[in-house]
């Protein structure tokens, strides 16, 4: 017997409400300070590695402890500005693909599920057609051309439909 209700837990109508409205605001609240970057301004503007991220952050240091070493052509406003607003981001990033990866476990799970159920069901359908049932046949020939038929120069096996495939 195939595994079945690996997750039973689901979201009430309530509940995605309130996630769907948080959301909004959250989009909402971020929307006016996105800026939309071409692969070449990514390519560019985006070769802050690690290594450069640790010279930011001694400079921000020494601009703390030490503010006569600093440059005076620099806005030291607009500099600290710059570092609020990146460690903002980068605490929001990490919290979200958190929670990104949360969601798609769960979401895999609940695929694992509707897979095994229409597997069922679509085992419960050929059944049908073979007690001659009235309208399984379209529907089992529906389904069919979702499994892969070997013939016997094919030496590969069928694909099988019981192992979960990468979306």
């Amino acid at each position: 017997m195939a595994i079945e209700n690996l997750n039973s837990l689901h979201y009430t109508t309530q509940e995605k409400t309130i996630v769907a409205n948080a959301l909004a605001t959250i989009e909402g609240s971020l929307a006016a300070k996105f800026k939309n970057l071409t692969p070449e301004e990514r390519t560019k503007y985006g070769s802050v590695n690690e290594q450069n991220k640790l010279v930011i952050n001694k400079v921000k240091d020494f601009r703390t402890n030490q503010p006569a070493l600093s440059s005076p052509d620099i806005d030291w406003v607009e500099f600290q500005n710059d570092v609020d607003s990146r460690e903002f981001l980068q605490s929001i990033i990490i919290r979200l693909e958190s929670l990104a990866s949360s969601l798609k476990n769960n979401k895999i799970l609940h695929d694992f599920d509707c897979y095994q159920a229409a597997l069922t069901d679509y085992d419960f359908s050929k059944y049908k057609v073979g007690t001659k049932a009235a309208g399984f046949q379209v529907k089992v020939n529906e389904l069919a051309q979702f499994f892969k038929k070997t013939t016997p120069a094919n030496e590969n096996k069928p694909d099988d439909p019981t192992v979960n495939k990468k979306e």
